[in-house]
């Protein structure tokens, strides 16, 4: 524009310039000027200035016009014209590189919120680290991005990537480390890392590069609490290499990626622990049913059969100390039945011989209020389930019928797409809250910790229903 616009203005002046006012040539000259420096900035501006001068005297003065009053020598104006548009140019040069400056942040704001908000919804990682690559690359002006993950046998991984022409470097790719090459460096150095000439890199990493035809490349860490995790990378086939920033805009996505690294980390971690908690509560509910069934039980029924015997030795004529005995019997036999009641609300024999469906019809047997129940699930499911899944229903018909008032339960149990769907529905009062209600807190906290989910809807008047949901997987690391 610097060069074409004071040119072509002149051009289309030339046929006029008999009859051309310098007021106006200089004033359209002015325009020129600004959308030059409007649009390329304050240098070519006042190149356009100069142009114009020299267009001024070179064209619009003898021998190639008449002399004229407006035409002639007329230093004051061309003086003027040259300083005005020498003030302009910088002027609005100045206030185009500030907008572009701005501009450039807003967007460079507007893609960290985009990755900043997948990280806080807690978005699956493959879709988190596709989009930092192609958010990257978008904002540099890379052709193409990529996430590699360090492995401990001293390789990297390619867990995503991006290419402005769409043939991205292969996800799931594994190279050795070594040689000369952007991905070996940050390894080695923890740092930040450019090469703006990448001919003369070497190693396994470089020559899958070399088939893409980069020429230049920059490479930011991935540190997540502490350790080396990756290196995020952005590359360009052009001979310009990537502008000097770089570095410290893939450090932005570097440092929204590596907590939601650490964040994922955590919360594995955290299920995993809750995993081995409830696996531990269970072990010791288990121990403690086979010490009462094993101990208590059986020594409370040889005591029962002892006194049965001394009862039938007793002499009729002392029918007095008979009934007493058998009082004391009856008695034994209701601390039995007290006794194995408690032992399977601790851990209920028949779900450890027998599965989940016997488990749930004794349930439904025992429950005071009648149940239409469906089961329909394998013969054995992993242990972990089984015991979560009966107390779930467990709970769900104990509150149903000491709360609900409820005349009917309905309750269906069914395994589906490595899930078991559990659903428990009443027609009682409603108004059961998950998170007031103690024995339902602990419920969301068992189903948790196997990654399962729950959720209780009951509207006042209207019943409650109940619906979980457990993965069939063991995902804990065994039982």
């Amino acid at each position: 524009m610097a060069v074409a616009g004071p040119a072509l203005l002149t051009l289309a002046a030339l046929p006029l310039r008999s009859s051309v006012v310098l007021g106006g040539f200089l004033f359209s000259m002015m325009l020129v000027v600004i959308v030059a420096a409007a649009l390329d900035g304050a240098r070519p501006a006042l190149t356009a200035v100069v142009l114009g001068v020299l267009a001024r005297e070179l064209f619009f003065a003898p021998p190639f016009v008449s002399r004229r009053a407006d035409l002639g020598p007329n230093p004051v104006s061309v003086t003027g014209f040259a300083v005005a548009g020498a003030v302009v140019a910088i002027l609005i040069g100045e206030l185009a590189k500030l907008a572009e400056e701005q501009a450039s942040s807003r967007r460079v704001e507007a893609a960290l919120r985009r990755v900043a908000t997948l990280v806080a919804v807690g978005a699956p990682t493959d879709e988190l680290f596709a989009a930092v690559c192609e958010e990257a690359g978008e904002l540099l002006h890379a052709d193409q991005t990529t996430m590699n993950r360090y492995e401990s046998d001293d390789t990297v991984t390619c867990v995503a990537g991006w290419n402005r022409s769409g043939g991205a470097f292969p996800s799931g790719a594994r190279l050795r480390l070594g040689g000369k090459n952007l991905t070996t460096i940050v390894a080695r150095s923890r740092r930040p890392t450019r090469l703006d000439d990448y001919s003369d890199a070497s190693g396994e990493v470089a020559e899958v590069f070399s088939e893409f035809g980069f020429r230049s490349a920059a490479g930011t860490p991935i540190v997540v609490q502490g350790r080396l995790w990756g290196v995020l990378i952005a590359a360009t086939v052009n001979e310009q290499p990537l502008a000097p920033d770089t570095e410290t805009r893939l450090a932005s996505f570097t440092e929204l990626v590596a907590t939601a690294i650490a964040n994922a980390e955590n919360l594995t971690e955290l299920k995993a622990s809750r995993a081995r908690v409830v696996a531990a509560a269970d072990k010791a509910r288990r121990q403690i049913e086979r010490d009462l069934h094993d101990g208590a039980q059986q020594r409370l029924v040889s005591l029962t059969l002892a006194l049965r015997t001394v009862q039938t030795a007793v002499m009729p004529e002392h029918g007095e100390l008979g009934d007493d005995l058998a009082r004391i019997a009856d008695g034994l036999g209701d601390v039995q039945d007290d006794l194995r009641e408690i032992a399977r609300g601790i851990h209920p024999a028949i779900l450890a011989k027998g599965g989940l469906a016997p488990a749930l019809k004794a349930l439904a047997r025992r429950c005071t209020v009648p149940v239409q129940l469906d089961v329909r699930t394998k013969p054995r499911l992993s242990e972990r389930v089984e015991v979560a899944a009966y107390y779930v229903i467990a709970e769900a018909l104990t509150n149903a019928a000491k709360h609900a008032n409820a005349s009917v339960i309905q309750v269906v149990a069914e395994a589906t797409d490595m899930v078991l769907h559990l659903s428990v529905r009443d027609d009682g009062a409603g108004g059961a809250d998950l998170v007031r209600g103690s024995g339902l807190v602990g419920l969301k906290d068992r189903v948790e910790a196997l990654g399962g989910t729950i959720t209780v809807q009951s509207p006042a008047g209207a019943g409650t229903s109940l619906h979980a949901e457990l993965p069939l997987a063991d995902l804990s690391g065994g039982s």
